[in-house]
């Protein structure tokens, strides 16, 4: 690897599986000391284990992010372990359990819950982060959106598909917001990917069939498939991009 990321500390949400586990270990590969969120200590052991066998130093802390205190904790839990803090990735979200619905299948609270978490969360996470990279005049900030707000697949996952669709906006809004403190901000949109959470839907294979139906790359995305424009968002080969969303989907969405 090129060691992209030497020196550099880097905040993970929701790093304990799925796409988050795979950030985590790319961004080992490139030299990233780590501080990882997670809801469920347990759960992320292995990948813990897996991020200190790249050889770098890693970090973890219970956090849930729909609670303000929590994000809280995150700040000043890597002030504690590293004194600094360059890269914050934005992975934790609410996918697993979002199964395909009708559009008026959904309840209130769905859209609540989801959105807690996916919007407001993140929101409350940079909300803490921020003033240490502001502090340092620098700073990488790379929000997970997804493609399925642009997608027919938007239909049937409304709750989740509106809190991506606002990811757009809040990433251009925060990049304004947040350029003239010298931090970048960008979002990666992957397509529908073979996750744990993905795998586990019901009817899950016939989602995907739909999914590579609509890619012009014909295969399933996988988690890995997504970390190399992490690595780039979050390396000094962006420093002058901001405000832009990556979409990593096999060439579905083209703009």
């Amino acid at each position: 690897m090129s060691q992209a990321l030497k020196g550099k500390v880097a905040i993970i949400t929701g790093a304990s599986r799925g796409l988050g586990k795979a950030f985590a270990l790319r961004y080992a590969e490139e030299g990233a000391d780590l501080l990882l969120t997670t809801t469920n200590l347990e759960r992320a052991q292995d990948t813990v284990k897996e991020v200190k066998a790249k050889g770098v130093k890693v970090a973890i802390t219970k956090a849930d992010i729909s609670v303000e205190s929590d994000c809280q904790k995150i700040a000043d839990e890597v002030m504690k372990q590293y004194g600094k803090v360059d890269i914050l990735l934005n992975n934790a979200a609410i996918w697993y359990g979002v199964n395909v619905t009708p559009w008026d299948g959904w309840k209130v609270e769905d859209f609540e819950r989801i959105y807690r978490v996916n919007l407001i969360g993140t929101w409350s996470v940079c909300k803490a982060v921020v003033p240490l990279m502001a502090k340092a005049k620098k700073g990488k900030i790379i929000n997970i959106a997804s493609n399925v707000a642009q997608v027919p697949a938007a239909m049937v996952f409304m709750p989740y598909s509106c809190s991506k669709g606002a990811m757009y906006t809040f990433t251009h809004a925060l990049a304004r917001a947040l350029g003239p403190a010298g931090i970048n901000v960008n979002a990666i949109a992957p397509g529908f990917t073979a996750s744990e959470a993905s795998l586990a839907q019901p009817g899950s294979d016939q989602t995907f069939e739909l999914a590579t139906g609509e890619q012009t790359l014909r295969r399933r995305g996988q988690p890995e498939d997504m970390v190399g424009a992490a690595v780039f968002l979050a390396s000094k080969d962006s420093d002058f991009i901001t405000g832009q969303v990556y979409y990593v989907d096999g060439g579905t969405v083209m703009l």
